[in-house]
């Protein structure tokens, strides 16, 4: 360094004087002998040197104008901040100007992704229009196809009709026996009617007529040809509308012969074994056929709630008086509840209270002409033809006991 002040001294140049550093002036300085601080600013010891090199003559006055005033630490950190701020400041341009550039970027990229989406859209748009318009062509031609065929085959179906007319024109007093029931050919076979199994008739004949599938609308017809007594009055005091109803005709017959829910009740609570004759198996078989019949003609259609209905109406009947008793069976009570109802309406339209008065107790024989000696007589049997010793106690139960009629 020293040789460097020394070798400056002895060549003095501006240019190279100005490039110099603050060590290298320090040494300078020291070497001119000047009174200063190593501590002091590089201009401050600049400016000294420059003084005392343009005393010397070591360099000319222009040398003068490498000198800045002196300036308080202040300024010179406030000009420093100044610089740093316009080198940020320069630094964020840059920036703020590369970013705006990879934006531009960014946008061109997106631009033209969106502008090769919008053609390829538009391409498919193209494809599926062209498609369409295929579709439409072949549509076109297959409806054309399908015209032609239908007008062909309505042309054939015509000539069918045509021909088809001509042949009923000429066949129209004709008639195929399958469609005509020949009532006269068929009659024989209906059963004959019985006055005394009119319950046990009706099931037969159904059973025979849906097995020769004979059309319903004739059954009264072929039916009218076997009624006997009264059913046969009763089919003639019928009017015509009424006559051809199979169902009608087979309400009022039963009716007619008393054969209805009260009298099948009736039956059945008052059917005993008095034939010694009959087994236990053919009684057991009889007592539930009654009680079928009962239920029939009752509609339960094995149903509990119903079953229970009529159970509760009998036992209530059996809890009356007898003259409310004839009442609620004047009226088709199908409830308990009802019954109730119309005793009490009953019992307050005539002022009565049925206090003190015998309740019915009767179980309700039903005595009837055609089945009297079917199930109230017993047979008389002789010790000879049975063999059952009648004298045991077993059969003290089969002692005949006198019947009453519940309206005696």
């Amino acid at each position: 360094m020293a040789s460097d002040a020394g070798k400056f001294l002895k060549t003095p140049d501006l240019e190279s004087f100005d490039n110099l550093k603050k060590e290298e002036l320090v040494l300078l300085a020291k070497e001119l002998k000047l009174v200063f601080k190593v501590s002091m600013r590089k201009q401050i010891i600049k400016n000294l040197v420059i003084d005392k090199l343009v005393d010397a003559e070591i360099l000319g006055e222009e040398a003068l104008e490498l000198k800045v005033e002196n300036i308080d630490a202040f300024k010179l950190k406030q000009l420093e901040l100044e610089h740093e701020l316009k080198l940020k400041e320069l630094e964020m341009k840059e920036m703020e100007k590369r970013k705006e550039d990879e934006f531009k970027l960014k946008q061109a990229e997106l631009e033209m992704k969106e502008r090769l989406e919008i053609e390829r859209k538009e391409k498919e748009d193209e494809f599926k229009l062209k498609e369409l318009e295929m579709k439409e062509r072949e549509k076109i031609k297959e409806d054309e196809l399908k015209l032609k065929e239908l007008e062909m085959r309505e042309r054939l179906e015509m000539e069918k009709l045509k021909i088809e007319m001509v042949k009923e024109e000429s066949n129209t007093k004709v008639q195929s026996k399958s469609d005509y029931f020949d009532a006269a050919k068929n009659i024989r076979l209906v059963p004959r009617f019985c006055e005394k199994t009119v319950d046990k008739y009706f099931p037969q004949f159904e059973k025979i007529a849906n097995n020769l599938k004979w059309p319903k609308p004739y059954w009264t017809t072929m039916l009218q040809s076997v009624f006997v007594g009264k059913a046969a009055e009763i089919y003639s005091a019928l009017p015509s509308e009424k006559s051809s109803d199979y169902d009608m005709v087979k309400q009022e017959v039963l009716k007619a012969y008393e054969l209805v829910p009260e009298a099948y009740r009736q039956k059945f609570r008052s059917y005993k074994k008095f034939d010694y004759s009959q087994t236990y198996v053919e009684f057991a078989r009889e007592k539930e056929d009654l009680f079928d019949k009962w239920l029939t003609s009752k509609k339960t259609k094995n149903n509990f709630d119903n079953l229970r209905q009529l159970m509760l109406l009998e036992e209530f009947k059996q809890c009356v008086h007898l003259d409310l008793k004839t009442h609620l069976d004047d009226k088709t009570v199908e409830s308990i509840h009802d019954a109730a109802v119309i005793s009490d309406n009953y019992t307050l339209s005539h002022k009565r209270s049925f206090k003190g008065q015998n309740v019915n107790t009767s179980s309700g024989n039903y005595k009837n002409q055609s089945t009297e000696h079917t199930y109230s007589k017993p047979v008389p049997q002789n010790k000879s033809q049975s063999s059952y010793n009648m004298s045991s106690p077993k059969f003290d139960t089969f002692e005949k006991k006198s019947l009453t009629c519940a309206y005696c």
